[in-house]
């Protein structure tokens, strides 16, 4: 999928439909003209519905549905007939997707299995027909209750990519070359920086059938946090990885100095990331010898395991995989 088709944060105005009025209505039959109030109550709005779709996995399909209005309730009628409710509409979103009210800025729902549905903005009670206000004493109500109004305001829909695994890195790091040897996915590379501009899934097949699914994100730049270079934009799918893995080059200046970059970052965005599992991969490792492996083993801090790799000669990928797939399976049991 093209940069262009990848949209992960959309504003869209919405509607739920407002309650049909009850009916003010008497009885009359031939041989009872004043057999009684008959009024029916009106119908519900229609709701807006939020629905996970796996199948998905941008916003882009709603981007020419920007104004989502639902079916107002019929109004009641004679005879005690309720009035129809509104048509619900139904938005399918990708998994992961957050859906916040624009003014408050509170999360009003998340979408993180297929098939998920979350009544977002529900639509107006429809009111009740007189029927309900006959009395000993007022035995012919001339009143009924008219619908409630539908919610409206303008929200966001905001996706954060789900993944087992997520790629952290400076732009250029091989995060990418990485993802295309260990799974099928196809990103982008080339050598300059921020050849990722969306992030990009792939499913790493393990022993035994077994398979976790890894993100290549945008690489963080000395400032993300602050918005800078892809900012907030990027930050935000790391929220939803297990697990972090620290992507860091060997012909890199400072290795150390590079994992405290990407960790500060992560920490002004968001101090709860720092609870995930982390595990730091050095890349482009056919380039070294022992002795250099050691030398950038003793920069690199003691509280985070850490492994040499090469996505060319593909030298420690198993291993790779299997420090990250016993990750993952501590975190299930």
């Amino acid at each position: 999928m093209s940069d262009k088709n990848f949209i992960d944060y959309i504003r869209i105005f919405c509607h739920s439909g407002k309650g049909g009025r009850g009916a003010t209505h008497f009885m009359r039959t031939k041989f009872n003209p004043k057999a009684g109030p008959d009024g029916g109550d009106g119908g519900r709005g229609g709701h807006i519905i939020l629905r996970g779709n796996k199948q998905l996995w941008t916003l882009l399909h709603l981007r020419y549905f920007k104004n989502v209005v639902a079916e107002d309730g019929e109004n009641g009628m004679k005879n005690n007939c309720t009035g129809r409710n509104g048509k619900d509409i139904i938005i399918e979103v990708p998994l992961g997707t957050i859906a916040r009210d624009e003014e408050t800025d509170e999360i009003e729902a998340e979408i993180l299995e297929d098939g998920q549905e979350i009544v977002w903005l529900k639509g107006g009670r429809g009111g009740w027909g007189n029927q309900h206000f006959a009395t000993p004493t007022n035995q012919v109500p001339e009143h009924s209750q008219p619908g409630e109004e539908g919610v409206e305001g303008y929200k966001f829909l905001e996706l954060k990519v789900l993944a087992d695994v997520g790629l952290v890195g400076f732009p250029n790091a091989g995060k990418s070359t990485l993802l295309s040897t260990i799974s099928a996915a196809k990103p982008k590379i080339a050598d300059y920086a921020f050849t990722t501009l969306v992030p990009n899934l792939g499913i790493v097949e393990y022993r035994d059938g077994r398979s976790f699914c890894m993100a290549d994100l945008p690489g963080i730049i000395e400032g993300a946090a602050e918005g800078k270079g892809l900012g907030h934009r990027f930050l935000r799918h790391i929220e939803r990885n297990s697990a972090l893995l620290f992507l860091i080059p060997a012909d890199s200046a400072n290795h150390r100095k590079e994992f405290e970059i990407l960790y500060n970052e992560l920490e002004q965005y968001n101090p709860e990331l720092l609870q995930k599992d982390m595990l730091i991969a050095i890349s482009k490792s056919d380039m070294l010898d022992d002795e250099l492996k050691q030398e950038i083993a003793n920069e690199l801090p003691t509280n985070v395991p850490h492994l040499f790799i090469s996505s060319v000669t593909q030298q420690g990928l198993t291993e790779l995989k299997d420090k990250l797939w016993a990750i993952l399976s501590r975190k299930v049991d």
